[in-house]
């Protein structure tokens, strides 16, 4: 069988990884699709996407279309050639594109399929209390993430792992396991597992949505596990908030990255803030305290809990909002 000729579409990070390992491997990558420059930051000066930037250092051929049905932009895509598409982190694609090659089209998922389907599911997974997640293959097909899988990886989430953590190692997992893809392509060896295969009897199905800012704030009357999965199932992105106000009245909007928990029995009210005013801020919930580590006030750097409260001088007249 003559070189695969390969097209990857992708953005950000995640997708970096992926393609990395395919031109180190030597495959035949003819294209990269990836989204057109952003103006961003205070000048707003146009900013490339993360495959952007790898794509030109490595040299490849580079496409950044508007509008993915673009009859010019479906034209340069054919005139590629491809005989296999490589989806990781990128947009919903037409029928067009995801049908144009012989082989099809591919796309890595961050969940264990046909679970978490959807645009956030390394978020929701820990925000549901997950104890294993992982990354899936599969081909396109009409409904998103549904498709026929070919191959899955599993990965432990632990007590403590972030949405950030589990992102990192889901890129690289992902990227080991494209490459097993494209191995068993290439053979013409591999499987198309239907999804509803591997429901069990009576499973829930769960979905994994695209995250608002409704869906980040704390809600401080939930259990102490709840709280947890929350904020460290959005942080560093978009990260869970809250409010604190202080004695004379003012607003402070907060975003909590990483906190502890406490499994203890207290007496004080749900919520209060329970501060040495130095070393620790605590907020004590249904169950024990969430003891916050690291914060960012709105417009501020993100600090430890120490540099917060020498900034902050916080007590126990503080309240939450």
């Amino acid at each position: 069988m003559d070189q695969l000729r390969v097209v990857f579409m992708g953005t950000p990070e995640f997708a970096v990884q992926s393609l990395d390992i395919l031109v180190k491997n030597n495959y035949n990558i003819v294209g990269v699709v990836t989204m057109p420059d952003k103006p961003a930051g205070r000048g707003l000066q146009l900013q490339q996407s993360d495959v952007k930037k790898y794509a030109l250092e490595k040299g490849l051929t580079i496409l950044q279309p508007e509008k993915l049905k673009d009859e010019n932009f479906l034209e340069q895509l054919r005139e590629l050639k491809a005989d296999l598409q490589i989806v990781v982190a990128f947009r919903m694609l037409p029928e067009a594109v995801w049908n144009m090659p012989p082989l099809g089209t591919i796309n890595l998922h961050g969940s264990l399929l046909p679970q978490y389907r959807g645009a956030a599911p390394i978020n929701w997974a820990i925000i549901n209390g997950e104890n294993e997640t992982g990354v899936t293959t599969f081909f396109l097909q009409h409904q998103i993430d549904t498709g026929k899988i070919i191959f899955r990886e599993k990965t432990p989430i632990e007590e403590n792992d972030t949405a950030g953590i589990i992102h990192d190692r889901l890129m690289n997992i992902g990227a080991e396991l494209i490459l097993k893809t494209i191995r068993a392509i290439e053979k013409g060896d591999y499987p198309q597992i239907d999804q509803s295969e591997l429901v069990a009897e009576n499973e829930e199905i769960k979905h994994a949505p695209k995250i608002f800012k409704d869906d980040c704030r704390i809600n401080w009357q939930r259990s102490l596990n709840e709280i947890h999965n929350l904020i460290r199932g959005l942080s560093p992105y978009p990260a869970a908030f809250t409010e604190f106000l202080s004695p004379d009245g003012k607003i402070h909007p907060v975003k909590i990255f990483i906190e502890r928990i406490e499994k203890v029995i207290h007496s004080y009210s749900v919520p209060s803030i329970v501060t040495d005013s130095k070393n620790h801020l605590k907020i004590a919930v249904k169950g024990g305290y969430v003891d916050i580590l690291e914060l960012q006030v709105a417009g501020k750097k993100r600090l430890s809990v120490t540099e917060f409260l020498r900034g902050f001088q916080m007590n126990s007249e503080w309240k939450i909002n």
